[in-house]
């Protein structure tokens, strides 16, 4: 089994050897961190100064959070139902996800990579935190952290484990780095027990975790059980 480094999906790879110093990654996506703590304090400042209006910012974090995981989704459920869709997608993800009507052209290059038996892709940004925000929304908290940016490379299947996701032994993982230029959607693996459903009931299954690459999609029973849970 290797265990890989790839700052985009071609073939130049290196082996990195586990490293336990490393801080826990912890899954905290509710607390304000340092950038966005920035980000409002210069908001102030251009409101002070009359640069910008508060209904200009209001319609900026709208657009901004009208963006959401079922976005991509949809992507990965229509791959999931229709094999020549996936073909294209994993060819050429902007050109495939227009097929849908989603527009990634402000996406500089949007790669999808394909979970399988014998390759699981996991996605980080080593330098801050760029992420596909047009088809997942906002990056969670713990994805923009040190830990985890650090972590996710030196070892990666501790950074797994720590946000609970522990990954079949014997798989390869390959650690992509998502950059200002490149970003990346993973295609999970489908799973057991859902050949012939249609692909409105798949979208139920995919997770925003499951498209970064740090877990499964939904297993028909798991989603049963959220379903009852939430049933009460």
């Amino acid at each position: 089994m290797a265990t890989n480094f790839d700052p985009d999906p071609h073939p130049h790879q290196h082996d990195h050897d586990a490293h336990p110093e490393y801080d826990t990654v912890e899954r905290v996506e509710h607390e304000l961190d340092y950038f966005q703590v920035r980000v409002l304090a210069l908001a102030d400042i251009l409101k002070e100064k009359g640069l910008l209006t508060t209904d200009e910012m209001r319609r900026a974090v709208e657009n901004i959070y009208s963006k959401s995981p079922a976005i991509g989704s949809r992507v990965v459920a229509r791959s999931w139902a229709d094999p020549a869709f996936k073909d294209r997608l994993l060819e050429d993800a902007s050109a495939a996800c227009l097929e849908l009507g989603i527009d990634t052209s402000s996406i500089n290059h949007l790669v999808a990579l394909e979970n399988t038996d014998e390759i699981h892709y996991m996605v980080v940004c080593t330098l801050c935190s760029c992420y596909p925000r047009l088809l997942l929304g906002q990056p969670p908290t713990w994805y923009k952290s040190f830990p985890y940016r650090s972590k996710a490379v030196a070892d990666p299947r501790g950074a797994l484990a720590d946000l609970g996701y522990e990954a079949p032994e014997g798989i390869e993982l390959r650690v992509v780095d998502s950059t200002a230029d490149c970003r990346y959607l993973v295609l999970p693996r489908r799973p057991a027990g859902t050949d012939g459903w249609s692909e409105e009931k798949l979208l139920a299954l995919v997770t925003r975790d499951s498209m970064i690459g740090v877990g499964d999609a939904l297993s028909p029973e798991e989603y049963e059980a959220g379903q009852e849970a939430v049933a009460g």
